[in-house]
């Protein structure tokens, strides 16, 4: 028959195996979210300029002007569907989307700017995580910094 302190020495040891296991489990599923999160975090940006390319693939302009928050009869104010159909009609500078190449995503607080290679060169995307719809990035970073210098002259 086990001593009192042989039995306790049996319960300490017990106790500390659990304690490891739930540490164990609880870094295992911190770590598991971590890089779920992390290779999910740009994934309908990512699937909406899928999208995108595969309608001009297909030759569907029309719906894919309506991506980037225009349609024909409404058209955006600084992108008319003809200036649209110059960069991406079947003649347009990113027309041919078998020639595209995805590049790197830079995720941003709003959304997202997708960088494509195409023969032409890179055009970088931007994708709105609010409303997914698509325009030119305006820079090629998430938040350019101005020098406070470079203003003092105007």
């Amino acid at each position: 028959m086990a001593t009192y302190w042989e039995q306790y020495a049996a319960d300490e040891q017990r106790r500390a195996r659990l304690a490891r296991r739930v540490v164990l489990v609880v870094l295992i599923v911190i770590l598991a979210s971590v890089t779920s999160w992390w290779l999910l975090r740009n994934y309908r940006e990512k699937q909406r300029v899928n999208a995108f390319l595969e309608l001009i693939r297909k030759g569907d302009y029309r719906t894919a002007y309506t991506y980037w928050g225009c349609s024909v009869e409404r058209p955006c104010r600084d992108y008319s569907y003809d200036k649209f159909l110059e960069d991406w009609g079947p003649k347009g500078l990113y027309g041919d989307v078998s020639a595209i190449q995805r590049g790197r995503t830079h995720g941003c607080t709003d959304g997202v700017i997708q960088i494509l290679h195409t023969r032409t060169g890179d055009v970088w995307l931007w994708i709105d995580r609010d409303s997914l719809t698509l325009s030119y990035a305006p820079w090629p970073v998430c938040n350019p910094r101005i020098p406070a210098s470079s203003l003092r002259g105007q």
